[in-house]
């Protein structure tokens, strides 16, 4: 089995036990949200600042790996044409009850984004790609489609893990490991996520990733720096996520 599927299958088992990222938002939050109140999130605390987004109404937004009913529908409270890509059938069952609930449109597709994504050059006005990249092994090929489908003057937002917590042990309060963190390399990472039922993960560098999305051509104009939410490293401050804005000259 590839290693997506194995990840698919752990998504819809956590989505089903309740998990924090497959909960889809309330009607009273989507109220909110058609009234101009609404925030999201790309990575696990900290919201994305408004500004980045610019005017959604009308605009083609993406969001990649982004189902679970959190993020777009706000993005279509607000307006956007939206579409969702993500692999997971429970996180996309989300999407779909939420749409009917509120009676907005949305496209709703199940794609690995490790393989070509199913749309034309220059499909979309904003890509939203929160934390995700952790359970794919290369990040590269991901923004380069994200380059190609976005129009000239597109945003690609993104969240992404900064490998601290592939350092740790469970309690974080120790290193044990040496990066980068491969279970498909390295038998004793994946005895430890198998332990802790943590699907299939990988740790990426600030040279893949910033850099990654420099190489594919973007722009970066905007970063900043989360933590975990909970923890010994959040205890600490430590920073363990980055969320950033780049643009497509």
């Amino acid at each position: 089995m590839h290693y997506q599927d194995i990840n698919a299958a752990a998504i819809d088992r956590w989505v089903d036990e309740g998990w924090e990222w497959g909960v889809p938002i309330s009607h009273e939050v989507f109220v909110d949200a058609l009234n101009g109140k609404w925030d999201v999130l790309l990575t696990p605390t900290k919201p994305v600042p408004h500004h980045w987004f610019g005017d959604l109404r009308g605009k083609r937004v993406l969001g990649l790996a982004s189902g679970g009913g959190q993020q777009m529908p706000i993005f279509a409270a607000l307006g956007a044409n939206s579409t969702v890509l993500d692999y997971s059938e429970k996180q996309l069952e989300r999407e779909k009850m939420v749409a009917a609930r509120e009676g907005y449109a949305i496209t709703i597709l199940r794609g690995d984004m490790t393989k070509p994504l199913p749309f034309p050059d220059e499909s979309f006005d904003l890509i939203f790609h929160p934390v995700s990249n952790c359970y794919v092994e290369e990040v590269k090929p991901i923004f380069r489609e994200c380059y190609r489908i976005l129009k000239h003057g597109g945003i690609f937002l993104a969240g992404m893990d900064t490998l601290l917590n592939y350092l740790v042990s469970e309690d974080e309060k120790s290193i044990v490991n040496t990066m980068p963190f491969n279970p498909l390399k390295t038998p004793e990472h994946r005895r430890q996520l198998e332990a802790s039922d943590c699907g299939v993960q990988f740790s990426h560098t600030v040279e893949e990733q910033i850099g990654g999305q420099l190489e594919a051509g973007f722009l970066l104009t905007h970063l900043y720096g989360d933590t975990n939410g909970s923890g010994y490293l959040h205890e600490k401050n430590a920073e363990t996520f980055l969320a950033t804005r780049a643009v497509k000259p």
